[in-house]
This record gives structure tokens, C-alpha cells and sequence, in this order.
């Protein structure tokens, strides 16, 4: 015999269906916030995304560590000190690493032109330095790295690069920071110009991204 539960009752059960893990994130730029949230959709993973706005906002942290791993690591931690006890905390630390720059920007990506800086000056200030770089030289890839810190001081690394070149002159409107310079390898558009849903499926952070929600899956943790 197959019984059916009655609409409402089936309807209150889904609506009342608490996620296994709530999962702050520590960050205070919202461009990453909305990247996160579509991975997180799209990977249907049983967790609800929070933001480090419901705990007062994200802690500042002065990234001083000199690599994208300790920097992460410090804003995770920082972050997980305010946390609820069993929630669990992501960060993040990304940038541009270019070869005629020796891989710089790389960890002052964000505050390339100085602190403060807008991503309309960063990407500025990288133009004129890459101003003379020949063809050969304009390599470059954003690096990615992520660290999720659980209730217990669980931690899973996940680092992600794309690779491709800086072109001389934005393209595109879309994305943020330094996007509309970077065209991906295997691709004739600028993540400026690509769909968010595009980015989302080759990007630096997505690929970091695959890999924890992998982890996550492989430890039964959502």
C-alpha cells in the first residue's frame, strides 16, 4: 500500500527542513557573496549560506601572512571566533599572479593601487605596468584558495587556478576586480564579457569550489 501525506502536511515537512550545516562566510565583498551563493545553489548541497553581515560583519583582518593560504587561514579564523558554536566557516583568498609582473599582483590583488584602492584603479595600475610586456609575456592565472574551519576545528584546503593572459585594454562589463583584462585559456572573451553561469563553470573559485563540495559530499558532511 502507498499512502500519501496531504499537501499541507507534505508541503510543513519540506518547509521545515533544517539543513545540515550552516556555513558563514567570511567576506566582506558581496561580488564574492553572489558567487558563492550560485555555486552553492547549483551543487544543491544540504547547507544554508550566511553571511558575515548576520554576525555584525566580517572581522577586519590585517593580511599581512604574504601568501593566499595564511591570509585565508586568518580570516577563517577570525571569522569562526564569532561564529554560532556549530556553524561552520568559509574564507577565502584570491588574485591575479601575471608573469612579466613575476607573479604580482598576487596576494595585494585587492589593494594593488593601495589600500582602499577601486577595482577600476587596480586594473589601472596593472595596464600601465604591463604596458610594455611583448605577447609571450602577458601570461598570467587566478589562483584561489579556500578553507573550511568546522565547529571542532575541522579543516579541508582547496585550491583552484585558471590560466590565460592579460589582454592591453578592458573588455566586457561583467564580473569584478580584474576581469574585464583576463581572457581564460581555451576561450576569446574576458571574464568580463563571459555569463556569470560560464564563469561559474570555469573559473578559478569554481574549480577550488569543486573540490570542497567533493570533500564535503566524500565526508558525509552535507
Amino acid at each position: 500500500m502507498v499512502l500519501s501525506l496531504p499537501l499541507s502536511l507534505a508541503f510543513s515537512l519540506r518547509a521545515s527542513h533544517i539543513p545540515a550545516m550552516d556555513i558563514f562566510l567570511a567576506t566582506g565583498n558581496a561580488h564574492k557573496a553572489e558567487e558563492f551563493g550560485r555555486m552553492f545553489a547549483k551543487a544543491r548541497l544540504d547547507v544554508r549560506v550566511r553571511s558575515a553581515k548576520e554576525l555584525g560583519g566580517m572581522p577586519y583582518v590585517e593580511e599581512i601572512s604574504g601568501t593566499f593560504n595564511g591570509n585565508c587561514r586568518m580570516k577563517a579564523e577570525a571569522l569562526r571566533a564569532i561564529a554560532p558554536r556549530k556553524a561552520w566557516v568559509l574564507a577565502d583568498d584570491s588574485g591575479l599572479c601575471c608573469d612579466a609582473l613575476q607573479g604580482g599582483p598576487g596576494v595585494d590583488s585587492a589593494i594593488y593601487a593601495g589600500m582602499g584602492a577601486t577595482d577600476a584603479q587596480n586594473r589601472a595600475k596593472l595596464l600601465e605596468a604591463m604596458k610594455k610586456a611583448p605577447l609571450h609575456k602577458r601570461g598570467a592565472r587566478f589562483e584561489c584558495h579556500l578553507i573550511l574551519l568546522g565547529p571542532n576545528q575541522e579543516v579541508g584546503k582547496f585550491v583552484g587556478q585558471c590560466w590565460g593572459k592579460i589582454l592591453e585594454a578592458e573588455v566586457g562589463t561583467e564580473g569584478f576586480g580584474y576581469d574585464s583584462l583576463f581572457v581564460p585559456a581555451n576561450e576569446d572573451r574576458t571574464f568580463g564579457e563571459l555569463s556569470p553561469a560560464k564563469k561559474d563553470s570555469i573559473s578559478h573559485r569554481a574549480k577550488a569550489f569543486q573540490l570542497m563540495a567533493a570533500w564535503l559530499r566524500e565526508n558525509g558532511v552535507a
